[in-house]
């Protein structure tokens, strides 16, 4: 149970059933966000003023519920909580204003073109040793799309905050085996310098409901084992996410901005059905599955690219989704040149020249 703050100010004169005060539960039911998510945002994010009840109840005011449904509002739309917490009523009505705005911009009119620029240096800070040798591989380095300069890699959190300071790194990038519902506030304590700074998690096992706490207050996760092309995507798109994180009008742009383009697939149905039909030389059905997978790839990778979106992040996982099948694909492409050259084949003509 919390302690009552100091301050008279701050404590509610009324009883536990004050019906002009709301206690935590019932702002997070009103909401629809579990309470447990709630209370991280206030502890790490001190979102409305204290009130406490006779009884110790945390409590919040009509104005309180109203900003806090704008901020949730405004974290499903993408934008980052860490940019919101600062902001008064007016500023986020503001940046609803401005994101309604963007959008309605960018259904009426193509973006300009523009040059393009080289992203700038990306300063990483690593939290786990395994993951910091991993980020150094060719396979993981050439899908980010910039430069990184990894600041570690650090054993603990505790670790990294005698090392560096908030100034020092653009983001963190930690690796986790398990998480459990007390993490989060236990890296608050071990580095209280480094919190606020982008953060994303490589983890193996924890609770859904823990999953869902840290995704609420911004946290990005994946979980393991992941081969390097999916970590590389993965920390390719964080990386997007934490360049823009500053403006959140821009988040707003960047995150409904199109799909990447990627190259098309080398032979349509008809063609890998006749190449699976061959008689083969090898005692399994492998030739057959590879030419069934490059069907089942190519046609996920249209089915991401047209799939129903939410909203920004629904646009930002489905790129994603599209993008590793795009390379799943050319991988299994080069598969069935394997095969072709085993077998003595001729490869299939291309459909598309």
């Amino acid at each position: 149970m919390p302690n009552k703050p100091a301050s008279p100010s701050l404590v509610s004169t009324g009883s536990d059933d004050d019906v002009s005060l709301r206690r935590s539960g019932a702002v997070a039911r009103m909401l629809r966000m579990p309470v447990a998510t709630l209370r991280v945002w206030e502890r790490r994010y001190a979102l409305t003023p204290p009130r406490w009840s006779a009884g110790g109840q945390r409590l919040y005011s009509a104005d309180d519920v109203r900003r806090l449904a704008l901020i949730k509002q405004l974290t499903e739309l993408g934008h980052a909580i860490g940019s919101l917490a600062a902001l008064d009523m007016t500023q986020l009505q503001a940046v609803a204003a401005t994101h309604a705005g963007a959008m309605t911009t960018a259904t009426r009119r193509e973006p300009p073109p523009s040059s393009p620029t080289a992203p700038a240096l990306w300063r990483l800070g690593v939290v786990g040793g395994t993951l910091g040798a991993r980020l150094h591989r060719s396979s993981v380095r050439r899908r980010l799309g910039r430069t990184v300069q990894v600041v570690g890699p650090y054993e603990t959190m505790a670790e990294a905050a005698q090392a560096i300071s908030r100034a020092d790194v653009d983001a963190l990038l930690i690796h986790q085996p398990h998480l459990h519902a007390g993490w989060l506030a236990e890296q608050e304590a071990a580095a209280p310098g480094l919190m606020g700074v982008p953060m994303a998690v490589l983890y193996g096992f924890a609770a859904d409901a823990v999953c869902e706490s840290l995704a609420a207050v911004g946290i990005t996760l994946l979980r393991e084992p992941q081969p390097d092309v999916v970590l590389g995507h993965w920390l390719k798109q964080f990386g997007q996410e934490t360049a823009i994180e500053g403006d959140p009008a821009l988040s707003s742009a960047s995150t409904a901005r199109a799909p990447s383009p990627s190259s098309t697939p080398r032979w349509d149905d008809a063609t890998l059905m006749a190449f699976a039909s061959r008689s083969s030389t090898v005692a399994c059905e492998c030739p057959r599955h590879v030419a069934e997978l490059l069907m089942q790839l190519a046609h996920f990778e249209g089915y991401s690219a047209d799939c129903e979106n939410r909203g920004p992040a629904d646009a930002a996982l489905h790129d994603y989704l599209r993008q590793a099948a795009a390379d799943s694909r050319a991988r299994f492409e080069e598969a069935l040149e394997r095969v072709a050259q085993h077998e003595g084949w001729p490869l299939p003509v291309p459909a598309r020249s």
